[in-house]
């Protein structure tokens, strides 16, 4: 028997508070060290939430970041398969790159932060704080990133610059996929909430200087995750 036929054979539920972690990480793992062969299709999400025990929505999460790092690629009709053991140290994101939003997300988003607090009318202030209360309440990881893409969508439209809007919003799947690994690899969706809640608090009190320093903090934060990440996600880390 091979190393991925004696990885499939083994039961490994998970009992980690974060599962889609626990899930992703297991995988990660078993690919870097050869136990699942790059060329592998993978089993199917039935099968691994079976192994796993945990739910279909766990599998998928962890998949998603798995072909995000770009370990896997889905192809439709045929599966997942391993493309490679070894993580790339240039993550993309719907044809971003990591880089492409650390460098840019400052020049557009700190900016727009800072004209939403002089500009935003009352109902786009009240919007970014139910937002808020939204993200805090919801335990899906899936839609809590939809949420996370609509504040950042919302703070720009707030600023009254269409372009600042335009940017944000044609960057969504890329900005979503990154939040995505960040908040499953870094574990940082808590800090995240807090983060958002202080951009909406001030922005919701007018204060353009504390709106773009927030935002600043929050991108700060992200940067250093996704730096970390790189890090962690290759060999031998």
């Amino acid at each position: 028997m091979n190393e991925t036929a004696d990885w499939l054979s083994e039961t490994s539920p998970i009992s980690r508070v974060n599962a889609a972690e626990a899930v992703f990480e297991d995988l990660r793992r078993a690919i870097t060290a050869g136990r699942i062969e790059v060329g592998t299709r993978l089993p199917s999400e039935a099968h691994l939430a079976k192994k796993y025990g945990v739910s279909r929505p766990v599998i998928r999460e962890a998949l998603r970041s798995l072909q995000t790092l770009g370990m896997t690629q889905t192809r439709t009709g045929s599966g997942t398969f391993v493309t490679t053991a070894s993580p790339s140290s240039d993550l993309r994101y719907s044809g971003y790159s990591a880089r492409d939003l650390i460098e840019a997300r400052p020049f557009i988003e700190v900016p727009a932060a800072g004209w939403a607090a002089v500009r935003r009318s009352p109902e786009q202030a009240r919007d970014l704080l139910k937002l808020c209360d939204a993200m805090d309440r919801e335990e899906d990881p899936h839609r809590w990133v939809q949420l996370d893409s609509e504040f950042h969508m919302a703070l720009a439209r707030s600023s009254g610059n269409t372009l600042f809007a335009k940017i944000v919003t044609d960057a969504r799947d890329a900005l979503m996929q990154q939040s995505e690994l960040v908040n499953l690899m870094a574990s940082r969706r808590l800090a995240s909430n807090r983060e958002h809640r202080q951009i909406a608090v001030a922005v919701d009190a007018g204060s353009q200087e504390d709106a773009s320093r927030a935002m600043e903090l929050h991108l700060g934060e992200v940067k250093q995750a996704v730096t970390e990440i790189i890090g962690k996600a290759q060999p031998g880390r």
